[in-house]
């Protein structure tokens, strides 16, 4: 914990930064070790420069002691007050990107002359780097990932309904010791496909259906995610060529990854490919996104990011053509940025195979 604060404290000096508001729970617990959900109650994190950083927690929470000083509150305490006492009014505030309106703007009220700025990358910045615990919960998250990937694909049968897949993953990643899904699974038969985010229905599959299965699970407070796309019965001459690009470009994009490179031109290896070969306009999504604590964190893989990959960022590379009323195919793997390359955490086989 002491080292992840470190970090966030000299992102903070580059920033001119003296102070900072943490409040995202999932932040909180990264530098403290403090887990709480504070729903609609205050909770935050003061981060300062010279080191002394306070907790503000409300009498509900139950937490283990720790080495900065406490601020405690009640329900009916004035809260914003016990802040506002405790920032330097004459000094920038850094706010991370999820406190609400609710607090900050009472406590700009309090303090005239404040001046707030975003300051989410100080800490999000340090959580897209895993360290060697998370990276080690992230593989087992993934070997997981693809184990109950495997036995789905087993056990998918004609006539089965979208739903019913759904469940028996969620299941299996009850029964493997995960806390549940790391987000709706996603589970399209057919045309569905063609809708990126289309949630499970009673849609039951038939000959010649594709069947598109994203998924992912919670292991030890870190995600998985990853996608593969099947085939009830022989496909089409069209989906199965489709399927051999969209796994191409995935393959080529994951030959690109190691430091230094940047991210739109991981994004560009596969996006070049599919838009080359007349399908440009069916991709229309970003590659990839960052995870760990949360599916989706801070970070993506896009046209529009030149920053580069770094040792220990974890994303996804998912390319995908989605053809209305037709079919639509994903293959997405998370990939470790390694010292000289990268690691790819997902080890079912991307290419196209039949079910049910």
């Amino acid at each position: 914990m002491a080292d992840r604060i470190s970090r966030v404290l000299a992102l903070m000096r580059d920033r001119g930064l003296s102070q900072l508001i943490v409040s995202d729970p999932r932040s909180i617990w990264y530098l403290t070790g403090v887990d709480v959900e504070p729903y609609e109650r205050l909770l935050a994190l003061l981060l300062r420069a010279d080191g002394r950083h306070t907790l503000f927690l409300n009498r509900l929470y139950n937490v283990p002691e720790t080495p900065w000083e406490e601020v405690w509150f009640s329900d009916t305490d004035d809260s914003i007050g016990l802040i506002a006492g405790r920032v330097d009014a004459g000094a920038p505030l850094g706010i991370d990107k999820e406190w609400k309106a609710g607090f900050l703007i009472p406590l700009l009220e309090r303090c005239p002359g404040l001046r707030p700025v975003l300051a989410s990358d100080c800490v999000d910045d340090c959580r897209a780097v895993k360290d060697a615990e998370e990276i080690a919960l992230m593989r087992e998250a993934s070997r997981i990932n693809d184990e109950v990937n495997r036995l789905a694909s087993e056990y998918i049968r004609e006539g089965m309904t979208e739903k019913q897949v759904a469940d028996f993953i969620d299941r299996g990643f009850l029964e493997l010791g995960c806390s549940g899904p790391s987000f709706t699974t996603i589970v399209s038969f057919g045309a569905n496909a063609a809708d990126p985010h289309h949630e499970p229905d009673d849609t039951v599959l038939k000959q010649g259906d594709c069947v598109l299965l994203d998924m992912g699970c919670v292991w030890h407070r870190y995600c998985s995610d990853m996608t593969r796309t099947f085939f009830c019965g022989e496909p089409s001459a069209e989906a199965a060529r489709v399927h051999d690009l969209v796994r191409e470009a995935n393959e080529r994009a994951e030959r690109l990854v190691r430091p230094g490179v940047r991210f739109c031109d991981i994004d560009a290896a596969a996006r070049d490919y599919i838009a080359a070969a007349g399908y440009g306009e069916a991709f229309n999504h970003r590659l990839g996104h960052f995870i760990g604590q949360t599916d989706h964190e801070k970070g993506d893989v896009s046209s529009a990011n030149t920053a580069v990959a770094r040792p220990g960022m974890i994303f996804s590379i998912e390319p995908g053509i989605y053809l209305p009323g037709k079919f639509g195919v994903r293959v997405e793997d998370l990939v470790l940025v390694t010292e000289d390359g990268c690691e790819v955490l997902n080890r079912e086989d991307h290419r196209w195979r039949t079910v049910g």
